[in-house]
């Protein structure tokens, strides 16, 4: 039995997001917009988190998947991204960081950092992956049920968002700084680099106000309870 790997991603995002709607819902009978967005923010945030743990887990074999990934595309002239998330893997290996080493070997045709360690780039997403796992996690719970006081959620975010603004900002920066997008046409810049990063810009400054709001406030008025 064999299962896309796009179709894996897709499934993850929409348990982990209903997860938060559901639980919402029961506890208080109803939706909320901005809840809405982080819950499928921090839904697809644990999901990198995972892939991050196997860009570090296999962070070798990714220097050699990058190369393969280059050579295929031009032999085929496949976009790689597409043909690795379009690929079918066994449903007894969805869990495996091989499989999803390949998301940043694919990516590393974009910008190469992903598969040179000594790079900011895949220093930052290999610590996301193991630090913000947690507060992610948590800050999905406290929102959906409001489990944490309001303040104890507040200073969390505060210091989440921030990490993820600062780190992604300076990510992007350092992108242009060495160049690399010299390399890349305007779509592939515009698509894979701007539009793929910027999530992580501008919800967390979206968090960083609703995070002053909650220590400010005390209650989840801000996120409509």
């Amino acid at each position: 039995m064999t299962v896309r790997v796009a179709s894996v991603a897709v499934l993850v995002v929409a348990l982990l997001a209903s997860l938060g709607l559901g639980a919402r819902w029961y506890t208080y009978g109803h939706f909320d917009p901005i809840h809405a967005a982080f819950a499928l923010f921090f839904s697809i945030n644990l999901l990198i988190c995972y892939w991050e743990a196997c860009l570090f887990l296999r962070r070798d074999y990714i220097e050699t998947r990058a190369e393969h990934w280059r050579e295929r595309q031009r032999e085929t002239g496949r976009i790689p991204a597409f043909e690795f998330l379009a690929t079918k893997i066994p449903v007894a290996r969805v869990l495996s960081p091989t499989v999803w080493a390949d998301v940043w070997a694919t990516y590393a045709q974009y910008d190469g950092a992903f598969a040179d360690r000594r790079t900011f780039g895949f220093n930052v997403d290999t610590a996301n992956g193991f630090v913000t796992l947690v507060p992610t996690a948590i800050l999905l719970a406290a929102y959906s049920v409001g489990f944490l006081p309001a303040l104890v959620a507040g200073m969390i975010g505060l210091m989440l968002f921030w990490v993820w603004t600062y780190n992604t900002s300076v990510y992007l920066a350092s992108f242009f700084i060495a160049k690399r997008h010299r390399r890349l046409s305007g779509r592939e810049l515009a698509l894979a680099v701007v539009a793929v990063n910027s999530p992580w810009i501008l919800f967390p400054l979206l968090g960083l106000y609703v995070s002053v709001r909650l220590v400010v406030d005390g209650d989840y008025r801000v996120m409509g309870l």
